[in-house]
Formats: C-alpha cells, structure tokens, sequence
C-alpha cells in the first residue's frame, strides 16, 4: 500500500534532490523523431554522432606564416628560400614539392602543411626579401600545427546519445555533414495551477482573488528544460473536480501541481493523490521558499505507461516557490524524460555585496542580482517581500543559496549562487 502523505517527514534540501536525481536516473525517454539540423538546437541527441574522417584531414597550420624544418632553425637569423605558398582550400594537385634543406613555404592559417615540414613560424618573426625569407626566432617541431587526426579520428565519437545539443554540437555535427539529427521528442509536462482564488489571465480579478501566473512561468521554464506544456484549466477547491482534473493531467508524461499542498482546511491535493494511489517520495523540503513540495507517483496502467507509473510534483502556489522548486527539483525530471543524461545541481561562487541575516534550519535561496565585470563579481540580494513578491525576482538574476547553518553571512564573504 503506498505511503500516506502525513506519515513521511520533510527532508533536507539535499536529501530531496538526491530522491529527484534516482528516480530522474532510471528513466528511460520513450520515442525519437528525425529533424533538421537547426530545428534539432535545444534538443537531446537519439543518435551517437561520429567523425565521417579524420579532424583535421591533413596537418593544419594555426598560424599565419612559413613552412619549415625546425632543424633549420638552430642558428639564427637563419635565411631560407620561398618555394612556394599554401592558402586555405587549396588543391592538394597544387601543392608545392617537399620542404627541403633551407628552404621554406609561405603559408596561411587552416592550410595543410607541405610534406618535409615539420612547424610553422609565424610571420611576424620573419622578414621576405624577394623568394627569400629570413627568420629572427626558432621554432620546435610541431609548433604551429594541429597533427592529421588530432581532434578525431575517423568513426570516433563525438557526441553521445543523451546530450543536449548547443551550439558547439551543433557545429560538430555539421563538420561531419549531418544535416539532419535523431533527437528525442519532447516529453509533454501538464500544470495544473490550482485554487478557489485563481482567475484566468484575461479576467478581471475579485478584490481577494488573483491572475493565474504560475502556469504561465511553469510553462515557460518547461520549455529551456526540453518540454512541451500542456496547460490545464484551473481546478477549483472541490474534490471531484480537482481529481477529474489531475486524472487528465496525468495523461501527459509528468503533472505539475501549483496551490493546494500546504496544511489548510482546503489543501486537497495530496488527498486526491493519495485516493489515486500515489507514493510520495517526500512531502516537504527544508528550504525557503518552497518548504511544502510534494513529488510522488501514481500506478498508470495505460499501454503509453511504459514505465508502470507517472510522476507528478505538488508545487507551492507562492509563485517564486513555484519558479524555485522547478529549478531544485522538477528540472532534472524533465531533462531525463527529454533523454538527457543525468547532471548534478552546481553552484557558482561569488562575493557577497552586503550581509545576510536569517534564521537557521532552511537552506535559502534568495533573489540576487548578479553585477560586475570580467573577474570583479559580487551579489547583492534584492529586498522582496516574501515568496509571493514576483516584481522583485523578475529584478533578480540570481538566487543566493544560504546554508541551513548560517545565520550570518558578512560583506565580502563567498557565497553560492544559482543562477536564473
């Protein structure tokens, strides 16, 4: 029988997203779909990309400049004789004879390097007089040259199934002339935003009733995770509804429930997901915001259920607990049902503009704002008004993350920092 709501403690900020990250590890994305090479930006590869020869082709100059042998190098000045020149793209039936004794080849940046050379001086240490060259500074063997196969050899891999695909990959798999892709299709993410007190976005709000951001902030964060959002009517604070509602939700690959999960007379949600069966892995994480997160599963015996169960988070209606608890717990989620291979959550470090003074007991995780230049950094945390205060984290570009065990963090001190 699975476990009831009420008889699972709240855990540890850590100890929640080492739950997420398991359950995130052993799945498994279902169904791929081929597109072209832009369309495939922002995927996950389906498909292992592999080098079609050898990168580079041939022994690649990185430099402007001449074609030698480095033993010729060994007295200098030392003055050779221009046999000829090497441009980028240039036939290999044009190149010119072999490099020999004293003698040396002009040659560009990204050209193959002639036969009986063996480095590149850049031309800024050499003066040409006519087909003669002379060189003010030595060089070693393999100076200036990227060697044939340097990057990749022919059949290596190089990008795995499971990546995201950015711009570097991207740009890998069109040097192999890929020109379409395997990619996983996107897992499709219902949100269920929930709550006697929502109002659709297009309404005109009661005096103690509210617009209905949550969905439309999920929504957006779902995309940069690799989703597709399917948005669910409000559900009112009625059972039979709210569980028609969630029921429907839980037809798409992960259901996401903002509202209903805290301790009032009218927080329905992990009632109705217990009637459903669900197993909750946790009812609550020691943070701040977003203490009362809920993520479980329900037995899902359709034939698109592969898995035998569908996993849904309980979100809190605040909406910035909304947009952290995404970011800490419903992302990795995401991500492994979009292909992803599994990552762990790293923070950036920075100094601190001004001190912190909190509570123990939480690990915080409070809108910043991120300034500086080049390596002169700091974090500023900005004034908000609690978890429900949307102006001041849209100011934000950041969240520092205070530790459980720190009631003071001084001006100057370096603290951690996830950015938004």
């Amino acid at each position: 029988m699975a476990p009831q709501p009420d008889s699972l403690s709240v855990l540890s900020f850590e100890e929640a997203r080492r739950v997420v990250e398991d359950q995130a590890r052993g799945i498994t994305a279902h169904g791929t779909e081929a597109v072209d090479l832009l369309s495939a930006a922002g995927r996950v590869l389906a498909e292992p990309v592999v080098a079609d020869r050898d990168i580079p082709p041939f022994p690649r100059s990185t430099r402007d400049g001449y074609a030698v042998r480095s033993g010729d190098m060994s007295r200098l000045p030392a003055t050779m004789e221009l046999i000829g020149e090497i441009r980028a793209g240039e036939s290999p039936d044009l190149l010119p004879a072999s490099v020999g004794p004293s003698t040396a080849v002009s040659i560009m940046t990204g050209a193959p390097v002639p036969a009986g050379a063996d480095a590149v001086v850049m031309v800024e240490y050499t003066t040409r007089r006519g087909q003669r060259v002379e060189f003010t500074r030595g060089v070693v063997s393999g100076e200036n040259i990227v060697p044939r196969g340097a990057e990749a050899r022919q059949g290596g891999l190089l990008a795995d199934r499971g990546v995201r695909l950015n711009d570097a990959a991207i740009a890998l798999a069109a040097s192999v002339g890929k020109s379409r892709l395997d990619v996983y299709k996107r897992p499709r993410i219902a949100v269920l935003t929930t709550g006697d007190e929502i109002v659709n976005v297009e309404a005109t709000p009661g005096p103690t009733q509210i617009r209905n951001s949550n969905s439309y902030s999920l929504a957006t964060q779902i995309l940069a995770a690799g989703g597709e959002p399917v948005l669910l009517p409000i559900a009112p604070d009625e059972t039979k509804k709210l569980r028609q509602l969630i029921e429907l939700g839980l037809q798409s690959d992960l259901l996401l429930l903002t509202g209903g999960v805290s301790m009032g007379r009218y927080d329905l949600v992990e009632p109705v997901l217990a009637e459903l069966g669900g197993e909750f892995f946790f009812t609550g994480a020691k943070i701040q915001p977003g203490r009362p997160v809920v993520f479980g599963r329900v037995p899902c015996g359709t034939a698109s259920a592969s898995r035998g169960h569908k996993y849904f988070f309980g979100l809190p209606g605040n909406p910035v607990s909304t947009m952290v608890t995404f970011e800490l717990f419903v992302r990795p989620l995401i991500e492994a049902l979009a292909g992803m291979s599994p990552r762990k959550l790293v923070f950036s470090h920075t100094r601190l503009a001004s001190e912190i003074r909190v509570k123990t007991g939480l690990t915080r995780f409070l809108p910043a704002i991120l300034s500086g230049e080049f390596e002169n950094s700091q974090v500023q945390p900005v004034a908000w008004q609690g978890s429900g205060d949307i102006a001041a984290t849209a100011r934000a570009n950041c969240y520092v993350v205070v530790p459980p065990d720190r009631e003071l963090i001084a001006a100057g001190e370096w603290i951690a920092v996830m950015m938004r």
